[in-house]
């Protein structure tokens, strides 16, 4: 009888006198045991199932295979592991570990869905449960936070920012940016903060045209929000830092409406130019003497042609040294509507939002945001939304291992110190065990975090 061929490949190293062979002889075998942790964090959030919950199922009842909650467990899951694309089905549809995520037996369960089948899965989503799909991941976050907060906060941070998603196909509404200089999709990603905490839990993530100005739909998608945190958090303080490109009179006219604080820049001109003429003036001053960057802060009362009123505008005047280059003028303007505070306390306020780029960062370069390569812009706009869902439970991994060396790692660190763990999977008649390796350099952290989403020491 003909027996299968095992691979492997030998290696003779010079230090060592016997020659090593590398044998993929290990059945049950996976690289992502440490994913297990995600799936404990998925039951508590509850958030697969009810995604699951938002969308519809017109196949035939007797010839479905996977069920919805399990080709969208395996895509989640695997974003979370780093398989970023549909593609990827073939490398992980009979992993023990993938199938174990997904809710199917590890050893004798049927294999996950393959890439055809999660393409129709992906084109099959219409706009109402795309837009229920997106209520949903925002309110299961809002509501992870109300529960762990116990309802209390002083003060919410609301972040917004557009991002570039270049293209390099025949996508709809992929249209040509004049500012990024390429093809793309501008898609727009909000997150909250609570108080001082550093965290930006991201919650919304909306897709849009190449050509989209900042502020489109962005006075819905916030009113919503608004509506959602009072909700959850009656006592809190709302705020909203912005980039210039939603400084707008309609939306200043907006957030004042909506009575919530905002710090948020906006472009320089002549005017505004002129009343910090004697700050630059100063900075230049004072960083002559110093031969390093300086700054400086002040203030005026200020109301564009188009404003309905005059309003505090905040001037950061700053010179910039950069080794031997001449020194470079750099005068910032932010609008508040925060009465209270000096002007470099202001500032202050509109720096924090600079994390939103890590954030950003995070989304595109760890979980792939930016894979949106299906032709139809629904399809690409549920590959956003299931990489949020990605990023939701990654922040929640993040969350539990607090306490560990991986408190404030990002996700690719997350991924590579947490999931990326080899495991053989074993299964008796009463359970199911995961065999790690005993040399784990980060066997300690892991199990902390584990015992932190529920598991129980022995």
């Amino acid at each position: 009888m003909a027996q299968q061929c095992v691979a492997q490949v030998g290696f003779g190293f010079q230090d060592i006198g016997q020659r090593v062979v590398a044998r993929f002889d290990t059945e049950h075998g996976s690289s992502d045991g440490g994913a297990v942790l995600l799936k404990r964090i998925d039951e508590r959030l509850g958030l697969t199932e009810k995604l699951a919950g938002c969308l519809s199922d017109g196949r035939q009842a007797g010839k479905v295979e996977h069920q919805l909650v399990e080709m969208l467990r395996q895509r989640i899951f695997g974003l979370c592991c780093g398989y970023e694309d549909g593609n990827d089905a073939a490398r992980i549809g009979n992993d023990p570990v993938h199938k174990l995520l997904a809710g199917r037996d590890p050893i004798d369960g049927a294999a996950l869905a393959s890439q055809p089948t999660l393409s129709r899965f992906e084109n099959a989503v219409g706009w109402r449960e795309l837009y229920r799909m997106g209520e949903c991941i925002a309110d299961t976050v809002i509501e992870t936070e109300r529960k762990q907060r116990r309802g209390k906060a002083r003060r919410i941070s609301i972040d917004m920012d557009p991002t570039d998603d270049p293209v390099h196909g025949q996508q709809q509404l992929a249209l040509f940016n004049g500012h990024y200089g390429n093809w793309c999709y501008l898609p727009v990603v909000s997150t909250v903060s609570f108080d001082d905490e550093p965290e930006q839990h991201a919650l919304i993530a909306v897709l849009r045209a190449g050509n989209a100005h900042a502020t489109l739909g962005a006075q819905p998608l916030l009113e919503r929000l608004f509506a959602k945190l009072r909700r959850a958090f009656s006592g809190a303080r709302l705020r909203v830092r912005l980039d210039g490109g939603y400084a707008t009179p309609a939306m200043l006219d907006f957030l004042e409406a909506q009575g919530v604080q905002y710090v948020m820049a906006m472009a320089g001109n002549k005017r505004l130019r002129r009343r910090a003429r004697r700050l630059m003036a100063r900075v230049r001053r004072a960083s002559k003497q110093s031969g390093q960057s300086e700054q400086v802060f002040g203030q005026t009362r200020y109301a564009a042609r188009s404003w309905s009123h005059k309003r505090r505008v905040v001037i950061k005047a700053e010179v910039v040294r950069l080794g031997e280059r001449e020194p470079r003028d750099n005068a910032r303007y932010v609008i508040t509507n925060i009465e209270r505070g000096s002007a470099e306390h202001i500032y202050d306020i509109y720096r924090g939002r600079g994390d939103m780029e890590n954030r950003l960062k995070e989304l595109h370069d760890g979980l792939s945001m930016d894979r949106t390569s299906c032709s139809s812009f629904k399809a690409n706009q549920f590959r956003v939304l299931l990489t949020l869902a990605a990023y939701v439970l990654m922040q929640q991994l993040r969350h539990a291992a607090r306490h560990t060396g991986c408190a404030r790692a990002q996700v690719t660190t997350l991924r590579e110190r947490l999931l990326k763990l080899g495991v053989w999977v074993e299964r008796s008649v009463r359970r199911i065990v995961l065999h790690l390796p005993s040399g784990y350099a980060w066997m300690n952290d892991w199990r902390r975090v584990a015992i932190s989403v529920g598991a129980v020491a022995s």
